[in-house]
């Protein structure tokens, strides 16, 4: 049987996303990343994340691609923000984690020590 594996979406350049790596590496555990400004993510897994954590807790809303969307100011519906979060993958709080069941956002060291569980 194989140890646990993760599943870490996130950017090369983002500090948080490496830190989330490096948490995971260092505990052994087999890491799975994604770079979501090369490959988007999918709807069905970026859908995942919005359930369980809602639209407005997967937006950056302190970075740059959030002030240029005018989201702030934007009267928009939950669909057509989560279709810029696709396209636009700078809107995302990075890392988005997944182990298993337990989903995390951001740097969230609680989460990933409850996915090596």
């Amino acid at each position: 049987m194989s140890g646990p594996q993760v599943q870490i979406f996130g950017t090369k350049k983002s500090s948080a996303t490496r830190a989330a790596e490096r948490f995971f590496k260092e505990r052994g555990v087999k890491v799975h990343f994604v770079d979501v400004a090369a490959k988007p993510m999918s709807k069905g897994e970026l859908t995942r994340f919005v359930q369980k954590f809602g639209v407005n807790g997967l937006l950056d809303t302190e970075g740059k691609a959030y002030e240029r969307s005018n989201l702030a100011y934007l009267r928009t519906t939950e669909e057509s923000v989560i279709a810029k979060m696709l396209e636009d993958p700078g809107l995302l709080r990075l890392p988005l984690v997944r182990g298993g069941k337990v989903l995390s956002v951001g740097e969230d060291r609680a989460s990933w020590a409850q996915m090596l569980e």
